[in-house]
């Protein structure tokens, strides 16, 4: 591995022509076919093999009246203090509104609070007191087809009605909006170049990190949009893909290029191009080696996600894991072409200078004298890293996972007002109704069936309302509205749905199902439960076979684990205390603590531990290097986390200042992301990989790189730590530049 990295590297530096031309053809083919191909992304959201996406798929097919997957609003009203939504002059305002979205574009139907059925009994949401009404306005699109036009109309009756004096706020789902992160990307492209100007002293040398990186994010992108036109892609598909491109891409770009300022300063020869190609190979032939094996970690990670059986979820991870191989294959092949044109202003001409007479890197660096400190003090420092993580550890006992809904969403935002005027009106559980479906056994009567369906809900405790039931024209199918006490997030909800499911599974009359948006956010939270052990067993388990085989040893991927393992309790944990517990809430922007989203462990397992490995990759392999070619077990992490800690500090936080910008979003699900994310690099990188791990590294000594003969002799040699290419280097005087990409490719 690290002698075929070597040639490619050093020919990927001297024929940096070719190489340029190959990938400026990669990426011109790949946007010009983005521009051909691009479709409509889908934003269609299916939950397969689910209880609540079976039923829904019947409403649709059973009642095409209902357009069970239109978009809907929520106009909620509230009078002034001392009136009625029945005076006369606001039911006249209400009225005229409900008149003005009846002639809305894309229109399905419009509920007004005063509406009636044929029997003249009210249909319409209206308080008991009056003072608060719901107009329900459905859509025939689903909420992300809505044309712009359609959601302007909204928004332009709603400001009129304002106008006129009575307070109206938006609820439902026609006014989301995906997520942008280009504010959040540029915020964090900028830290990335400020770190890496510090790391290393060159304002050109850290500029090629960055420009790597987004490129490789550019490239992903460009290859999303034309897969629009042969498969369906989900507007959120390329979030991920570019959170994680731009990460791994700076830190792998990042840590090839420190290893050939390395190379080159140690040789001396920074002025002698044949010696650049030289350290170029070098680099990539080590550094590249542990890239390779750190990005595979990650791929295996994300894809790893396909387990929960959500398919957008797997799709941005298919997506995302496209984005890593990308910027593997940028940062030995493009980066060192790069590099090659940059030649000697690699370094600045004070960094040359110092070069020229020897004194460049001569004094012991903050990696070396912190490694110094843990190997003389091993067992305070485990004590206290493992200890320190296992206190913020605690909460995440008390984690309580569920999906957030509007009433999670900032006190501002006009939905969550919505979200607050109906739970003030009419109660909590309005926000999150329930809709039952019974497909019908031959012959049954639907009305009489749903009576009995009724009867049976009586005796279940939580249920605020039980609705009329509603057959479709066939007669084959009935539906029945039910409304919780409690509010949709609430565990008293779940509860509450697993115990309607458990009394209507026994029924013999009909097929029923339970569905809805409370229903479907409860099964996603059961699916994602439901896979979080398998999916830690595939990707913990594939990952330490990567780190077995990269480093020979049996205890460095045991450590490496559960050091992992440790780091995301401690998030965890912090995570409940802020955005749970509300601990800090106003310092983080909490407005509504509450239940965590469900998709954080299993998101927070997946993107942080291929960011821990990566991190482990990156720095025992030096460590293991200094092992191999002579030193004693402390000397080696001395050694190694000298080359690696700078270079692994610098990584970290770019990647904690990229997450904690999205702490400040005014989105509760965002925020919380960004919070949880930035905690585990925090406690990762900092605690778990330059504390913890060289502690115990330090105790077990030889220990550390044991393994059984019989093992050692089954796992091919990957020469990670570039033994074999030292060799091939004393042997063999390097080939011509045109042999180099030739023999690499073969």
């Amino acid at each position: 591995m690290a002698t075929f990295l070597y040639r490619l590297g050093r020919g990927s530096y001297r024929l940096r022509w070719l190489v340029l031309a190959v990938w400026v053809l990669i990426v011109g083919g790949v946007v010009g076919a983005a521009g051909a191909l691009q479709q409509e992304t889908n934003p269609e959201f299916v939950l397969p093999g689910t209880e609540s996406q079976e039923a829904f798929d019947l409403l649709e097919d059973r009642f095409p009246e209902m357009d069970a997957d239109g978009g809907s609003a929520q106009l909620v009203f509230e009078a002034a203090e001392g009136e009625t939504l029945a005076d006369e002059d606001n039911r006249a305002i209400i009225e005229d509104l409900a008149a003005v979205m009846r002639d809305s574009p894309q229109i399905a139907g419009v509920t007004s609070p005063f509406d009636v059925d044929e029997a003249g009994n009210p249909i319409g949401m209206l308080a008991p007191e009056a003072n608060i009404g719901v107009l329900q306005v459905d859509y025939a699109e689903p909420a992300m087809e809505l044309d712009e036009s359609t959601v302007d109309y909204l928004e332009d009756a709603v400001a009129d009605t304002e106008d006129a004096g009575l307070r109206v706020e938006v609820g439902g789902d026609v006014l989301q909006e995906v997520p942008h992160t280009g504010t959040t990307e540029l915020i964090g492209i900028g830290v990335a170049l400020v770190v890496l100007v510090i790391t290393f002293g060159a304002l050109l040398a850290a500029g090629l990190p960055i420009v790597t990186a987004v490129l490789g994010v550019m490239l992903t992108t460009a290859g999303i949009l034309a897969a629009t036109s042969f498969m369906n892609v989900s507007e959120s598909t390329g979030t991920l893909a570019s959170m994680i491109g731009l990460a791994v891409g700076i830190d792998y770009a990042l840590f090839i290029l420190s290893r050939y300022r390395n190379e080159l300063a140690a040789d001396g020869r920074v002025e002698d191009r044949r010696a650049r190609a030289e350290a170029m190979g070098r680099a990539v032939g080590t550094a590249g080696s542990a890239v390779f094996f750190a990005g595979l970690t990650v791929v295996i990670a994300l894809l790893g996600l396909s387990v929960v059986n959500i398919p957008f979820l797997t799709e941005m991870a298919v997506a995302a894991a496209v984005t890593v191989v990308i910027a593997v294959l940028i940062a030995v092949t493009l980066l060192p072409a790069f590099a090659g044109f940059t030649g000697k202003r690699i370094f600045t001409r004070r960094q040359r200078r110092r070069i020229a007479e020897g004194s460049h890197g001569s004094k012991p660096n903050g990696g070396k004298r912190w490694a110094g400190f843990v190997t003389r003090h091993p067992i305070l420092v485990a004590l206290v890293g493992i200890l320190g993580l296992g206190t913020l550890a605690y909460p995440a006992l008390d984690l309580e996972l569920g999906l957030p809904d509007a009433g999670s969403m900032g006190e501002e935002s006009t939905q969550r007002q919505a979200y607050d005027l109906i739970s003030e009106g009419f109660g909590e559980g309005f926000n999150g109704r329930l809709i039952i479906v019974g497909d019908l056994e031959e012959g049954v009567d639907p009305m009489a069936a749903a009576q009995n369906v009724m009867t049976e809900l009586d005796g279940i405790d939580g249920i605020a309302v039980v609705g009329q039931a509603f057959p479709n024209a066939a007669g084959d199918t009935v539906m029945v509205t039910v409304v919780p006490e409690t509010a949709p997030a609430a565990e008293a909800t779940n509860d509450l749905v697993h115990g309607i499911r458990d009394v209507l599974g026994d029924s013999a009359d009909a097929d029923w199902a339970v569905t809805g948006a409370t229903a479907v956010n409860i099964d996603i939270s059961d699916n994602l439960n439901d896979a979080l052990l398998p999916y830690m067993l595939i990707v913990v388990g594939l990952a330490a076979l990567i780190l077995l085989l990269v480093f020979r040893s049996i205890l460095v991927p045991i450590m490496a684990t559960l050091g992992f393992m440790l780091s995301v309790f401690a998030a965890l944990g912090a995570l409940v205390a802020v955005f749970q517990w509300g601990w800090g809430a106003e310092l983080f922007n909490v407005d509504q603590p509450g239940p965590i989203m469900s998709m954080m462990p299993i998101l927070m397992i997946g993107l942080v531990f291929g960011l821990a490995m990566d991190y482990q990759i990156f720095l025992v392999t030096r460590v293991r290097e200094a092992y191999v070619h002579g030193a004693d077990p402390k000397t080696a992490i001395v050694e190694g986390y000298g080359h690696s800690s700078r270079v692994v500090v610098a990584a970290a936080l770019i990647m904690i200042s990229v997450f904690a910008a999205f702490i400040f979003s005014g989105e509760a699900l965002i925020a919380s992301m960004g919070f949880a994310l930035a905690a585990a690099v925090i406690f990762d990188a900092f605690v778990v990989r330059m504390a913890i791990i060289p502690a115990i590294m330090a105790l077990i000594g030889r220990g550390s790189w044991w393994i059984p003969k019989w093992v050692d002799r089954l796992l091919p040699n990957v020469d990670v730590e570039g033994e074999k290419l030292q060799e091939h280097l004393a042997k063999d005087a390097p080939v011509d530049d045109e042999r180099e990409l030739v023999g690499a490719a073969k």
